[in-house]
């Protein structure tokens, strides 16, 4: 979910790699596959300094993890961080269930025109805002969508999650009043008309954009003012929001009222926010989910270990990657992007620097994607190749003063960065420093294109291969943070929006995979593995991969 995201350990998911969403996408922090220990491998008898302002444990409560988010704002999350407390307070007309399969939400039953353009759902009669004030009606999700949509709230992510409404371009950019593809017909009944039949619209309004916020208390804020109403939202999703203590921790309390089965069973979440060893934590029981990371993966992989029969891992639909801004020579040149492609050795740095926690990878879809293609052979480590093309483009001396940006101050690069920038004076005779920023700035810098090179990294939001390739890659999309043009791939993305053909239309996705990866814009570097201990009283949690709500399925049995 700029675009998109914020720095973020995927605590909830335990992944030990640190990554932003954004759209939901990821950003790679400079510590890129970092161990989530900050105090490096920690005590195996599992003492340390209690937590500080860590209340006594209630009954019905699971720990975890977390940071502070970005925002709480639906129409604003542009983070994974931002967005895993987001789709537990909010929700929308559809949703993931824990299988990943599209479930009608606050939608009780949706219906799609012949000609797959209109999508008409009928909302159920018993979801109310948080507060018990009043049901949710049709024209809810009209003001919401609108806002989200709307010049004014500054969004940037509305656009593109939304575009494909009738009308919502238009609106997004000023030239109309309202948004004529969405339409209140009563309380009860929503229609949303899209431009063309695409089967993965549905999937989209499973994006905050999406969801339905409660305009009495929204009033005119934006994505950077007026939000104090997201210290304590009114949302409509399984758990409110009790307590935020920046810094520190946040606390959610179950919904008596929600309207899906299984209702919550645990009382309370509790979010621990503050800095320090999350391993240490778990061993202490302060926590009851943990990330494990470079530092002490092996210890946890031996089988002779105790804590080896508490951990589970998972693939991640994710990709980390080095980005190029091709408005910025000499990366405007592709030979210059192929060769720093090419002198990066992706499976030593999987397997020697990160332990196996990610797979290397060739291109932009990560495997279990709709469309993955496994015989995508990618630009290979080639050192004499990348050498030869770098000479070709004028030598490494082009490369002087040129900077990689990542997001983070005060913290080590990280091992990942530090193997590539030395790859490529080892290999290319390239000095090319890294630059750190504050996370905020970092995304602002991103945006506006005030950047050469950028440690990255996108996350699914759903599981279609346009959420990756035509988000980030087709020329007029507003979440293209490499200004990347190319008219073959723009083609075939359009002709996969609308193509019925689910076999054609992968095709369609792989050719322009293909196109892109040699074009490199992006230097596809891993696919994240989700390593997780989780304490064997926690029942029914799921590790996703990527961002869904799954806390209503989890039970505490001590």
């Amino acid at each position: 979910m700029e675009t998109r995201r914020l720095v973020y350990v995927l605590t909830g998911i335990g992944v030990a790699l640190i990554v932003v969403l954004g759209g939901l996408s990821i950003a790679l922090l400079a510590t890129g596959g970092g161990s989530d220990s900050s105090s490096g491998n920690a005590p195996e008898d599992g003492t340390g300094e209690p937590t500080p302002n860590l209340p006594e444990r209630v009954e019905g409560e699971l720990r975890l993890v977390g940071t502070d988010p970005i925002t709480l704002d639906p129409a604003c999350a542009s983070d994974a961080g931002s967005a895993e407390y987001i789709v537990e307070i909010f929700s929308g007309l559809v949703s993931f269930d824990k299988d990943l399969n599209i479930v009608p939400d606050v939608a009780e039953s949706y219906q799609v025109s012949p000609d797959g353009t209109v999508y008409t759902f009928h909302l159920r009669s018993n979801v109310l805002f948080h507060d018990g004030s009043r049901r949710i009606v049709a024209d809810d999700f009209k003001f919401s969508m609108e806002r989200a949509l709307n010049p004014d709230t500054l969004s940037t992510v509305g656009e593109a999650y939304l575009d494909d409404i009738v009308g919502a371009k238009e609106f997004a950019r000023g030239q109309a009043e309202e948004v004529t593809g969405i339409k209140a017909v009563n309380d009860n009944t929503l229609e949303i008309t899209i431009d063309a039949p695409k089967e993965y619209f549905i999937s989209k309004l499973t994006y905050p954009t999406a969801f339905v916020v409660d305009r009495r208390e929204v009033g005119d804020s934006t994505c950077f003012e007026g939000e104090d109403w997201t210290l304590s939202p009114n949302g409509t999703g399984p758990f409110k929001l009790s307590e935020f203590v920046l810094g520190q921790r946040m606390v959610l309390e179950s919904n008596s009222d929600y309207y899906l089965d299984p209702k919550p069973s645990l009382k309370q979440v509790t979010y621990v926010l503050s800095g320090g060893s999350s391993l240490v934590m778990y061993e202490n029981d302060e926590i009851d989910l943990t990330g494990v990371g470079i530092n002490d993966i092996e210890r946890i992989r031996d089988p002779n270990e105790p804590l080896n029969a508490e951990l589970h891992e998972s693939e991640q639909l994710d990709t980390f990657y080095i980005g190029f801004n091709l408005e910025e020579p000499p990366f405007d040149d592709v030979r210059v992007r192929q060769a720093l492609a090419m002198s990066i050795d992706k499976q030593a740095i999987a397997s020697s620097v990160l332990i196996d926690l990610v797979t290397p990878a060739k291109g932009i879809l990560p495997p279990g994607m709709p469309g993955y293609n496994e015989d995508l052979a990618g630009l290979p480590y080639d050192p004499d190749e990348a050498r030869r093309l770098l000479e070709e483009a004028g030598g490494p001396d082009i490369l002087d003063g040129a900077t990689i940006l990542a997001s983070g101050v005060g913290a080590s690069p990280g091992p990942v960065l530090d193997a590539i920038v030395s790859l490529w004076e080892q290999e290319l005779g390239a000095t090319i420093e890294i630059e750190q920023e504050e996370t905020g700035i970092f995304f602002r810098d991103i945006k506006e294109g005030n950047f050469k090179v950028s440690s990255q990294g996108w996350v699914a939001d759903y599981q279609d291969p346009q959420n990756f390739l035509d988000l980030q890659f087709h020329s007029a999309s507003p979440l293209n943070d490499t200004k990347y043009s190319n008219a073959d791939v723009d083609q075939l993305l359009e002709q996969a929006r609308s193509e019925k053909d689910p076999s054609a239309r992968l095709g369609l996705y792989q050719q322009a995979e293909e196109i892109i990866v040699q074009d490199a814009p992006w230097i596809p570097l891993s696919h994240s593995k989700a390593s997780v201990l989780i304490k064997p009283y926690v029942q029914g949690y799921v590790i996703p991969p990527f961002v869904i709500p799954n806390l209503r399925y989890v039970s505490i049995s001590r």
